[in-house]
């Protein structure tokens, strides 16, 4: 079954050269975006509580006084 898996996505994907180029654009472009996000998500746990938009609330209520 894993091989029709495999032999599928060849056949779809990779036989071709100009499939072959889509696919690799298109799954750089997922995997930048995921990469991306996957890495704010890190930095905004990491500095929970230090960053502006965790903090902003404390000065907004002080400016209107």
């Amino acid at each position: 079954e894993a091989a029709a898996g495999a032999t599928s996505a060849y056949n779809l994907l990779f036989r071709r050269t100009s499939t072959f180029a889509i696919t690799i654009m298109v799954g750089a472009v997922f995997f930048e975006r995921l990469f991306d996000q996957g890495g704010d998500l890190i930095f905004e746990q990491m500095n929970r509580g230090k960053l502006w938009k965790h903090i902003k609330h404390n000065y907004e209520n002080q400016d209107e006084e």
